[in-house]
């Protein structure tokens, strides 16, 4: 008789991955592209728009690599600061330390007695991950790498941010703001569709959100840049 291995796929330890390169892609092209368009509906020279559209590009990747830099650095020396507190612990009271882990196994629902083996048998594999990862909530997949987290978010903004670039660069004067509007609403589309398939989500309420929001954004700047800007 023979027996294969059923695993079924799971998609929730995408999530820290999947949450920031959607983040970084949609907050490139919408604040690009919201900054393009308010910019356009002022109808300054294509000189000025482009240089516009490349600085937003530059200057937002940029701060985005140091805003996930700061605050994964945090994370990493909070987390270093937890793991060298729980290791003094265990060196200093190995059999309250094994009494805690036992108590968290009890919690998730084991019975005494196989909660106290299972805890043993942690203990003496790795007392330190064990109550790392069940205790602290810290495991190596989980783990803060500040400057991967920076140089993912800065590439992510810039994939979202060169689409209006782009089109503010070969779309002509009088057709860039319905092209940024376009251009700019389809790849939030795309960038939803992606979000959703790789995240095991519906399609449906991941387009509706970011589609929204986005016409929302557009709109506001457009209107903020034909109200108050200079016409030529």
């Amino acid at each position: 008789m023979s027996h294969s291995w059923h695993i079924e796929p799971h998609f929730s330890q995408r999530n820290n991955w999947l949450r920031a390169s959607v983040l970084g892609a949609n907050d490139g092209l919408i604040s690009t592209a919201s900054l393009l368009i308010g910019l356009a509906a002022a109808r300054p020279d294509a000189g000025t728009i482009l240089i516009t559209g490349v600085a937003a590009l530059v200057g937002g990747a940029v701060s985005m690599a140091a805003g996930e830099y700061v605050s994964v650095s945090s994370q990493a020396d909070t987390e270093k600061s937890d793991l060298i507190k729980e290791a003094r612990e265990l060196e200093r009271n190995p059999d309250k330390e094994l009494a805690e882990l036992t108590r968290i196994y009890e919690g998730r629902g084991l019975n005494p007695d196989l909660a106290h083996e299972v805890a043993v048998a942690l203990t003496e594999h790795n007392a330190l991950a064990a109550h790392a990862r069940d205790e602290i909530g810290i495991t190596d997949t989980m783990s803060a790498n500040p400057l991967q987290a920076a140089g993912a978010s800065a590439l992510a903004f810039c994939s979202g941010a060169i689409l209006p670039v782009l089109v503010a660069i070969f779309s002509p004067t009088a057709a860039l703001m319905p092209a940024l509007a376009a251009s700019t609403l389809a790849g939030l589309g795309v960038l939803g569709y992606a979000s959703a398939k790789l995240g095991g989500a519906p399609v449906k309420p991941a387009l509706v959100r970011v589609l929204l929001w986005g016409a929302v954004a557009l709109a506001s700047t457009s209107l903020i840049g034909h109200f108050l800007g200079v016409q030529a």
